[in-house]
């Protein structure tokens, strides 16, 4: 009944991100941050500001975009205003990109950031589990929605500063069970900006069992 759409445009569209939106996006390249992928300046620089000052629980992660218009707007749409189908095509579009990286790094496992079972009722689907659940049967990987759980609702990451965003979520999330999950792990979400929820994610997984973790986002923000 409904035609499909590029979710940027909105433009009627069987390809997933149309031809003249896909030449104007801000897609990511080099020279980007060795650890979580946000562009750098500067060739010389391995790593962003936040990467080089602090440890991480997850070894590599990338996104498509940076995160402005028009796909910040996209984004949004995706998850705030039911345009769940707008999680197919962000799948294709990261299978395009990063199939090949996946295969490198070995993934055996999707596992997608949980929302909280109060969210999840008022907006009627978790956006990082269709995103999971569509790249899963594009790359034939098993997705475990369950190995981690969102067990405190807590106050929206954008709302918060960098302190906030870590202090915001610490207990929030809980590992389901001991050596439940694959040795490596690929961790699915919208948007990466601080890396605040990736990581306490990321932690529960090596918890469960994961040996490895790397992630993927749709965007993520500016590096420094």
């Amino acid at each position: 009944m409904y035609p499909p759409v590029c979710p940027i445009c909105g433009r009627i569209s069987r390809e997933g991100i149309c031809s003249l939106c896909r030449k104007r996006l801000p897609y990511i390249s080099e020279p980007r941050c060795m650890r979580c992928g946000k562009p750098l300046e500067k060739e010389e620089q391995e790593y962003c500001r936040d990467c080089g000052r602090h440890s991480s629980y997850y070894e590599q992660g990338r996104s498509i975009w940076l995160h402005r218009p028009p796909v910040s707007q996209a984004i949004y749409r995706l998850k705030y205003k039911n345009k769940r189908n707008y999680g197919k095509v962000f799948a294709q579009e990261m299978a395009r990109c990063y199939g090949e990286q996946i295969k490198r790094w070995g993934v055996q496992e999707i596992v997608p950031v949980p929302l909280h079972k109060r969210r999840h009722k008022k907006r009627g689907y978790n956006q990082a589990a269709i995103l999971a659940e569509e790249l899963g049967k594009l790359l034939h990987l098993p997705v475990d929605a369950d190995a981690v759980l969102r067990i405190r609702d807590t106050r929206p990451q954008k709302e918060l500063n960098d302190a906030q965003r870590s202090k915001n979520l610490k207990g929030a999330f809980a590992a389901a069970g001991h050596d439940r999950v694959k040795p490596v792990v690929l961790v699915i979400d919208d948007i990466y900006t601080t890396g605040s929820t990736i990581q306490r994610v990321a932690k529960m997984l090596k918890m469960a069992g994961a040996e490895k973790v790397y992630f993927l986002t749709i965007s993520i923000g500016q590096g420094l």
